[in-house]
């Protein structure tokens, strides 16, 4: 049996909520109460309370970058060195041109919409024990539409990559997913949320079945769609694709192709936040498809990128910590 009939994913296009993550550095939890925030919470809040915590917090910023699931596995993948666009919508605003820059600074192609409603973002409150609390404005990456996406898009691309947060609207996410199956593309989605995929289990078995060729999960969410031990949980997904990766945190991960179940054992860190690691385990696993590796490889190069991941706040790898990194995997990709 192949892999995709020996196709490679080199040009990898994302699809998310395109959203900006605003990190504030709390001197006391004042705010937190001010604002109704369970601390440690992750709110959705409406456009008017979202601006009001960005100005009141705008004293303590720390960093703006871009995030959202897929984009964060898009801008990963573009610092590995792969060539990779991203599909979303932003607004004409302060936040909108930043997450245009970055990802243009990247070399990422953009694909992107505009919708008046902001664009949004993910105020990350950290308090002086490190302890996160989240207001999230989806904003204009909520408006994302069926129509964006065309069959003269996909053409530039030979794999499409989905958040399985999109599945919230039924209709775009399957309209994605079956324009990309049918221009040919590989389609890759990572299940994103336990309880996501809870309120949509036979929905998301529909689009696997029928359009996916490789799903990415963590063990909740793995658990959640079968109701089975990772193991079992990667068996039975397999059956439903051609390859299921199942992320299993600290005991690394597992990767099932036809019969073949392969484990993937972690790199030792010392973990600061998990933020965005199973976004960058996908980026270096489809890096390494790209490449044409074997699949062993590419779980190796996904479970050290993740490891990096989590080596510091936030949900991107720091710059300072890429020239070893790139190293790491060169040797990889050799031996």
């Amino acid at each position: 049996m192949t892999l995709f009939n020996n196709k490679r994913p080199e040009r990898i296009l994302g699809v998310g909520n395109a959203l900006v993550d605003v990190m504030i550095a709390l001197e006391n939890d004042e705010l937190l109460l001010r604002f109704g925030l369970p601390r440690g919470s992750m709110t959705l809040v409406n456009s008017h309370l979202s601006a009001e915590i960005f100005e009141a917090t705008r004293p303590w910023h720390q960093q703006m970058t871009t995030g959202g699931s897929a984009a964060n596995t898009i801008h990963t993948l573009a610092t590995l060195g792969a060539q990779c666009g991203y599909a979303g919508k932003i607004s004409h605003d302060e936040l909108g041109d930043l997450f245009k820059k970055e990802f243009s600074d990247k070399g990422i192609i953009p694909h992107l919409g505009y919708n008046q409603t902001g664009t949004g973002r993910v105020m990350a409150m950290v308090s002086t024990d490190s302890e996160r609390t989240m207001a999230t404005y989806l904003g204009a990456a909520a408006e994302l539409r069926s129509e964006d996406f065309t069959p003269e898009l996909m053409k530039a691309y030979d794999c499409i990559y989905v958040e399985g947060y999109l599945v919230q609207d039924h209709t775009l996410i399957e309209t994605i997913l079956k324009t990309g199956h049918e221009a040919g593309l590989i389609v890759a989605i990572d299940l994103s949320s336990y309880n996501i995929v809870e309120q949509n289990r036979d929905f998301l078995s529909h689009l696997i079945s029928r359009y996916t060729d490789i799903v990415f999960a963590n063990e909740e969410e793995a658990q959640a769609y079968t109701g089975l031990a990772p193991e079992q949980a990667a068996e039975a997904i397999g059956k439903q694709c051609a390859l299921a990766i199942v992320k299993t945190g600290k005991t690394g991960s597992l990767v099932r192709f036809g019969e073949t179940l392969l484990r993937i054992d972690p790199v030792p860190t010392i973990s600061m936040d998990t933020t965005g690691a199973g976004d960058s385990y996908s980026a270096g696993f489809l890096y390494g498809l790209s490449l044409g590796l074997s699949l062993q490889k590419c779980g190796e190069i996904a479970s050290l990128v993740s490891s990096k991941a989590v080596e510091t706040m936030g949900a991107k790898i720091p710059y300072p910590s890429w020239p070893e990194l790139l190293s790491k995997i060169d040797q990889i990709t050799k031996k």
